[in-house]
């Protein structure tokens, strides 16, 4: 369960990271973010799961600790996400997801297979999905 919430918010720092067309959007996703809900298969996770992770966006680089710390890189294109683990326990690893910036909030709904890009921001009846609520950390 601690790797699935983990590699939920591995693709949510993935989500914030560009493309080209995501350039306005970079601006606002990239800094630090901590996650103030999550989900997986329809359950809502407790808060004392996530209350120590954190992400970093950075461009199209990412850095999320959790109860380790995985790095990689993200590619966003409309509104879906594409996150590669290049250190850590998603080395190796594609995920898939879609996002929305909204009310000062960043929402990821992580596909954690890999397979497809989730059509909604929904975990209900889909196990591995991961969706992940964050705010921004002001400086």
């Amino acid at each position: 369960m601690r790797l699935a919430v983990f590699i939920v918010l591995l693709i949510a720092v993935s989500g914030c990271a560009g493309s080209k067309k995501a350039g306005s959007a970079t601006a606002v996703l990239n800094g630090t973010w901590v996650p103030v809900q999550q989900e997986m298969g329809g359950r809502a996770l407790p808060a004392s799961f996530y209350q120590s992770q954190q992400m970093i966006i950075s461009d199209s680089n990412y850095t999320v600790t959790a109860e380790s710390v995985d790095r990689g890189v993200v590619s966003v294109h409309d509104n879906k996400i594409d996150i590669y683990g290049r250190d850590g326990v998603n080395k190796g690893k594609h995920f898939t997801a879609i996002y929305k910036y909204e009310h000062e909030q960043l929402t990821i709904c992580y596909d954690l297979s890999g397979k497809d890009y989730p059509q909604a921001f929904d975990t209900k009846g889909k196990p591995l999905y991961f969706l992940s609520v964050f705010m921004k950390v002001k400086k």
